[in-house]
């Protein structure tokens, strides 16, 4: 993936040439911006061009993406880069093989080579073990004595924090004695979507590229380059649900088969989604409602109870355009037209700007480790009050 294949971030993407072209990079960077925007992407783009040989041959292009060293970054085997995040304590311990702890250790060695994997096929993915809570000191510890050593192949050093946010106190501290006195031939990237939960010191260590949302624009534009036999409504079904996350709308982009293909899993969550709002809001389904949003709760991850909110919120902007507009076109689910109409006679006032709001707050209460049931059942108590008032 050279620079041209970076979908968006033109302006932070000539910010990063004319620093390599000028010799004037930064120690250390901090990458902020929502999630799935490809962050991560940029920061390895970045990376793979400062080790691989053949890019000062065309710096504007970057990295090769044919040569050893581009083909072991894009395996995650480069001994230069370093990529971490947040991962079970249990896989930085000193097991002995005799014990039974060892067992433990296999299945997250086996977790974590999947997480691994997933990113190899989508770069935009960012790895979570759920049973991992922070990015804990061992791993800086390493990345410490790891510092220490000169890059092999004349490249350089390249060490990725992935959510850097969730740095414990210790190993932030440590990080933060390491961008102190940086080491010239070692360049951290410190990536982000809450960079405010991040040391003060840290972030005055560090220069900020702020990363924005992808257009809907360059989303098409990307699908249908690189999925061409994909009808428009899919392709605008694919860009309405994944919100500028390029995370979601590859994953999506991959389930096509066809030119007919629409069984996506988003439109599945879609369709769940649109259930539970219609046992919320209609009487007499209490017990329905709650025993729904407990199935939900138990049987979905936290990245699908997201991508069903995601799709309600595109949902309701369907029908906030068309109370405005009867005659709007651009709906992001075309296929529910009829849907959205019945919605439009049936509810008359709807507070969209709050319904916007509360679905937003939903969404990162659960993608923060909020309790799942709570959280839909107080979201389905506020919608049906702003909805039905």
């Amino acid at each position: 993936m050279s620079w041209d294949r970076i979908v968006g971030h033109s302006l932070q993407i000539n910010i990063l040439r004319k620093s390599i072209a000028a010799d004037r990079l930064a120690h250390a960077y901090l990458f902020t911006g929502p999630e799935g925007t490809g962050k991560e992407s940029v920061a390895f783009e970045l990376a793979k061009q400062l080790n691989c040989p053949h890019a000062p041959e065309n710096p504007e292009k970057g990295a090769c993406d044919t040569c050893e060293s581009c083909l072991r970054v894009a395996s995650f085997l480069h001994p230069n880069i370093e990529y971490i995040f947040p991962v079970e304590s249990v896989l930085l311990d000193r097991i002995d093989p005799s014990k039974s702890e060892n067992k433990k250790f296999s299945e997250a060695k086996a977790r974590y080579d999947a997480l691994i994997e997933h990113k190899k096929q989508n770069p935009y993915f960012t790895p979570v073990m759920e049973r991992s809570m922070a990015i804990l000191t061992e791993q800086v510890s390493d990345l410490q004595q790891k510092a220490a050593f000169m890059p092999s192949g004349g490249g350089r050093k390249v060490f990725i924090i992935s959510q850097a946010e969730k740095l414990n106190q210790s190993a932030a501290n440590k990080l933060l004695k390491l961008l102190e006195e940086p080491p010239a031939h070692v360049l951290f990237i410190l990536v982000s979507s809450r960079p405010d939960a991040i040391l003060p010191t840290i972030r005055s260590r560090c220069q900020t590229l702020k990363f924005s949302r992808i257009k809907p624009a360059e989303i098409e534009t990307w699908l249908s380059e690189t999925c061409p036999s994909a009808e428009q409504d899919v392709r605008r079904f694919i860009v309405g649900i994944s919100r500028g996350n390029l995370e979601k709308a590859l994953d999506l982009s991959r389930t096509i088969r066809d030119e007919t293909a629409m069984t996506l899993p988003g439109l599945e969550l879609r369709d769940r989604a649109l259930d539970w709002l219609r046992n919320v809001l209609t009487p007499n389904r209490l017990q329905q409602t709650i025993g729904e949003t407990e199935e939900i709760s138990k049987n979905l991850s936290r990245q699908e109870i997201a991508s069903m909110l995601g799709s309600l919120l595109l949902f309701f902007q369907d029908i906030n355009h068309r109370t405005i507009d009867d005659r709007w076109e651009e709906l992001n689910n075309p296929d529910l037209e009829s849907s959205i109409l019945r919605f439009v006679r049936n509810f008359r006032n709807p507070d969209f700007y709050e319904l916007s709001a509360q679905t937003e707050t939903a969404i990162r209460s659960i993608m923060r480790n909020a309790n799942p049931f709570l959280t839909l059942s107080a979201y389905a108590i506020q919608i049906k009050q702003l909805i039905a008032r």
